[in-house]
């Protein structure tokens, strides 16, 4: 199983969205709130992210907000 990481704010509607969908396909990630760690900030910046949810996905470029079809690739 790849390693997922769902850097995430609260009140983020597209972050419950994400969070909701992996749990419903029953894929295992690691999320870093990044009000809570804000070390992470600067390093989505740097990256380009201007929005999250932020998902990284184990091989493979990172992406921002709510994409269930990227998503629904983790169980193929």
């Amino acid at each position: 199983m790849k390693q997922v990481t769902v850097f995430t704010k609260n009140n983020c509607i597209q972050c419950k969205m994400t969070k909701r969908y992996l749990d419903g396909i029953n894929v295992a990630y690691q999320e870093i709130n990044i009000e809570e760690q804000p070390e992470y900030l600067a390093q989505l910046k740097d990256a380009g992210f201007k929005q999250t949810p932020v998902v990284q996905i184990e091989g493979q470029e990172a992406f921002s907000g709510f994409q269930p079809a990227v998503l629904q690739s983790l169980t193929a």
